[in-house]
């Protein structure tokens, strides 16, 4: 279940603009794009801090994506959920919090959840359409196509309930570190 906030926040990303977003872009940003997008809004960020963030784990990696043609080779996608992540990092480079600290106290499992979360949709993806190439008949497309929602609101509901214990944790990690 996600929330459907129209509040702005600092940069002028809504939260409405970032699910519009991220639905434009199922299969990802290019370094390129993820550059472009931020400097539309008036907030600069270059090619070597993006990339520092993915190296410290602040943002999660590329998936390499081939490009059609001959000899075009491949090209390096990141979730469109990126933007997200930046925003959430200099908002919180903003409030005084060290890199290290966003680390440790913030994003300590928000890749791995991401990374979680597109897998799933991906597989079920696979699913649907492996479903829909091998119909058997209207009865079995239906009973299949219920049950390809089921999972998909499992793997929602699933992805949903990582989040909040992340937060929980996250939560109890800063306050101890304030009661120290």
């Amino acid at each position: 279940m996600r929330r459907t906030i129209s509040k702005v926040d600092a940069t002028g990303w809504s939260e409405d603009e970032l699910l519009q977003l991220e639905a434009d872009h199922p299969q990802g940003l290019s370094t390129q794009q993820v550059v472009e997008l931020m400097a539309a809004r008036g907030s600069s960020l270059s090619e070597a801090t993006f990339r520092k963030y993915v190296q410290l784990g602040l943002l999660p990696r590329s998936v390499r994506v081939g490009r059609k043609g001959k000899h075009r080779g491949s090209q390096g996608l990141y979730p469109a959920t990126v933007i997200r992540q930046i925003e959430l990092i200099r908002r919180l480079m903003a409030q005084g919090h060290t890199i290290q600290e966003i680390q440790r106290d913030f994003l300590f499992l928000g890749s791995d959840i991401d990374g979680v979360a597109r897998q799933l949709k991906q597989l079920l993806d696979r699913v649907e359409q492996a479903a829909a190439e091998r119909g058997d008949g209207e009865s079995a497309d239906e009973v299949v196509s219920r049950a390809i929602a089921e999972a998909r609101t499992l793997s929602e509901d699933l992805v949903d309930r990582l989040r909040a214990i992340e937060r929980r944790l996250a939560m109890r990690r800063r306050m101890a570190r304030a009661a120290v």
